[in-house]
């Protein structure tokens, strides 16, 4: 049983389609990154399902349970945002004590003076100032609990916000951009925390983002949302190198996919130089796209074998070089990365011959859809040996994409 269910969800403002059948299932425990470009959906998802927009049509249910008419104060949904929403005048110690004191304590117990004076206030107060510093110990910020915001950093803030959501004990968690306004160095520290704080919690979580090396490292399985609609949900390995529409393809990975023009006709692929034989290819003449990521591009041993290409750009980063090459046949710029040795000497306008993977290339059909598998068989351009080189670019491409 899903811990958390979506049912066509529809969600629109102003005539504007924001939530277009939206159906997901998260199970218990699960970590699920939502990822796609701004303004595809992902932040109006989480509002709805924590209950601070209402839906248009389409059914949640946590568990068992419908939660069509529940106020969010009622379904145990606790939800991080991008600003984290801390209340500057509350120290770190209050702001997380906040949904605790609202669950536990009666109207006339929160009051600041009369409150005191009703019974068992006291003694709620102080399992409250307990289970507040054993979440702040849990998360390592005990040390910061008589802070307010002010005088935190961003990272604090963000552990303090993240500590206030999860000392409710929520049954399911949300998090929409928490780590957006944290440096580079210390995005990947909090990736990492947050991570391990949802493997001891065992919370199923929503985490919504438009970064894909978060998405990638952090979930168990990652949805890619695109003008309101989910495209392909499925594990990280799957979604970067399986992806079922072109469009997921161009999100995913660090550099883009290369894409490139071609046609399918007599049940072959035909690019430039390359014929590519295709399992179950259309055997009309149809426009279809070519897709290889950068690392499955391979240089030939000489300028006059492979395809024939020139370097339009060099980019040097350290364990890897990004090659920006013009393919002389069509026109068009594909991208290669390559081991530092291989690149040696190269340089802006040189003359190359590429090669591809002949079992990593994809072919997508006009509306975006995948065609059929991998490439079965290969002619011009391409080269199986040259899988034998694989191993080494595939861990570089992984450990940048995932962060």
């Amino acid at each position: 049983m899903s811990a958390l269910s979506l049912r066509g969800i529809t969600k629109a403002f102003g005539g504007n389609q924001i939530l277009d059948g939206v159906s997901l299932d998260v199970g218990a425990g699960e970590f699920i990154a939502l990822v796609g470009p701004s303004g595809c959906g992902k932040s109006t998802l989480l509002r709805v399902l924590a209950g601070l927009d209402h839906v248009d049509q389409g059914e949640i249910l946590i568990g068992e349970r419908d939660m069509s008419g529940v106020a969010a104060a009622d379904r145990n949904i606790a939800m991080v945002f991008q600003s984290y929403a801390l209340y500057p005048h509350l120290t770190a110690s209050q702001n997380v004590a906040v949904p605790l004191a609202m669950r536990r304590l009666s109207r006339m117990q929160r009051l600041p003076f009369l409150g005191s004076l009703m019974p068992g206030q006291r003694a709620i107060r102080a399992a409250i100032a307990r289970d507040v510093r054993e979440m702040a110990t849990s998360l390592k910020i005990d040390h910061l609990l008589d802070r307010k915001p002010g005088q935190m950093s961003g990272g604090q803030r963000q552990r303090v916000a993240l500590a206030r959501a999860m000392v409710r004990q929520p049954s399911i968690f949300l998090m929409d951009e928490p780590l957006s306004n944290l440096d580079a160095n210390l995005r990947v520290h909090a990736r990492g925390e947050i991570v391990d704080l949802h493997r001891r919690a065992g919370v199923p979580t929503l985490y919504v983002t438009h970064d894909q090396a978060e998405a990638l490292s952090m979930a168990d399985r990652v949805a890619v949302m695109l003008g309101g609609k989910l495209l392909q949900i499925a594990s990280p390995e799957i979604i970067y190198d399986d992806p079922a529409h072109i469009e997921v393809a161009r999100f995913i990975g660090q550099p883009r996919i290369n894409l490139l023009p071609a046609f399918a006709e007599g049940g072959v692929i035909l690019c430039g130089g390359l014929r590519l034989t295709l399992e179950n290819a259309p055997d009309r003449k149809m426009p279809v796209t070519l897709a290889i990521r950068p690392e499955f591009v391979f240089l030939a041993k000489s300028r006059h074998d492979g395809l024939a290409a020139r370097i339009e750009r060099v980019e040097f980063l350290g364990s890897e070089v990004i090659l920006y090459c013009r393919l002389e046949a069509i026109g068009e710029t594909i991208v290669a990365k390559v081991q530092p040795s291989e690149a040696a000497g190269l340089a802006a306008g040189d003359a190359v011959g590429l090669r591809l993977s002949p079992g990593r290339t994809l072919i997508f059909a006009e509306d975006g859809r995948r065609l059929a598998g991998f490439v079965a068989g290969s002619d011009a351009g391409l080269s199986a040996a040259a899988d034998a080189g694989l191993a080494g670019n595939a861990d570089s491409q992984r450990e940048m994409a995932h962060g």
